[in-house]
């Protein structure tokens, strides 16, 4: 018996035949199948995101305990050499599509790439803009050693 196809339609336009069974993945997409939805308009994910994430929910489509590794591997490729903005844009499609699989994927990766930063790289990172005085830091440093302690491991922002 042949699976439902959907179309998926990003921001961009563009448009994508799926597999309901691989789509269903996302609680946003599997609500709108509910309401009989067979075009299903994203307009909060762009043509490259939902690339990406048409890529990944076909991949984890396949996720059996006997394939547990590859899955393992595809993830860890799937975000290779992903900037922090494409994981913050991924994230935000992720969070937009409730697939809380690829949320905890792209938390977990963000967190282990910031482990071991210091303050003034994760604000970087983050865009945060430092609003304390030269005095407050000094006073925040001091009341809270233990959080600053070895934050010059590593100040690169890869």
């Amino acid at each position: 018996m042949a699976s439902k196809k959907l179309i998926l339609k990003s921001s961009d336009g563009d448009e994508f035949e799926i597999e309901e069974s691989i789509a269903i993945q996302s609680g946003t997409i599997k609500n709108m199948i509910e309401d009989d939805y067979t075009l299903i308009p994203l307009p909060n994910v762009n043509t490259q995101k939902l690339i990406l994430i048409i890529e990944y929910m076909k991949k984890h489509a396949e996720k059996t305990n006997s394939n547990e590794e590859d899955i393992k591997k595809f993830d860890k490729e799937f975000l290779k050499d992903k900037s922090y903005q494409n994981m913050f844009e991924l994230l935000v499609a992720a969070n937009y599509l409730h697939i809380s699989d690829l949320m905890n994927l792209l938390y977990q990766t963000i967190a282990n790439k910031i482990k071991n930063k210091s303050v003034n790289a994760v604000r970087q990172i983050f865009g945060i803009v430092n609003d304390y005085t030269p005095e407050e830091e000094e006073r925040v440093r001091e009341e809270h050693k233990w959080a600053h302690e070895g934050e010059e491991i590593d100040e690169s922002l890869d």
